[in-house]
């Protein structure tokens, strides 16, 4: 069985046209597997319409809030795998680059899931799967910053931009590679973009 290094060199000798469909492949299984919605199943067995409880996010702070926190839990670890089996799924197979497109694709499923009409969660807990499995270091200044911005504002969805701010700073500071650079940089965009209505709900009420 060829080694991780034998697989990741396969991946830099084949042809364009090779590399092209395997990052579409990625594409395709990451969105797929992102727009599952844990929270949104689990509230349905319950017979309750989640996106008119609380906030509506059909994520786990929000079925946390409707169903007490371990159901919250639960969900939180669900949507955390969404973001860390499909890198891993292409990691295993030395497929460095489709495995970071398939952990942007699983965040880009779970916030614009069609089987929500494009309502989806907030993405955060699926991106932190994905950065576990492409850089683990990662989640250490991530979840330093998370702590004390929600220690100051006591709002999860401010906190987790905070932390989702040190990706590019820590990506660069481990000298990590540009594709995991470019990576970090995709994954913040897209939380921040998610969050903008919290961002402008905290400007305004200061």
């Amino acid at each position: 069985m060829p080694t991780y290094d034998g697989l990741a060199a396969i991946w830099e000798s084949s042809s364009t046209m090779v590399q092209v469909l395997l990052v579409l492949l990625a594409a395709v299984i990451g969105y797929c597997v992102g727009m599952l919605n844990p929270a949104t199943g689990i509230a349905r067995l319950r017979g309750t319409d989640l996106s008119a409880v609380g906030s509506g996010n059909p994520g786990a702070t929000n079925a946390g809030r409707a169903f007490g926190w371990k159901v919250g839990v639960v969900v939180g670890v669900l949507d955390i795998l969404k973001g860390y089996v499909v890198v891993v799924g292409f990691e295993a197979f030395g497929l460095h680059v489709p495995a970071l497109v398939a952990g942007l694709a699983a965040v880009l499923g779970h916030v614009t899931s069609p089987l929500l009409r494009g309502k989806g969660g907030k993405g955060v807990a699926t991106s932190f799967g994905a950065i576990l499995a492409v850089q683990p270091i990662w989640a250490v200044p991530v979840l330093v910053v998370f702590g004390i911005a929600w220690a100051i504002t006591r709002r999860i969805g401010l906190a987790s931009v905070a932390g989702c701010l040190m990706l590019v700073p820590a990506a660069l500071w481990f000298d990590d590679p540009t594709s995991d650079v470019v990576f970090a940089a995709l994954l913040t965009i897209l939380v921040v973009v998610r969050h903008r209505k919290n961002l402008q709900a905290a400007v305004t009420r200061s």
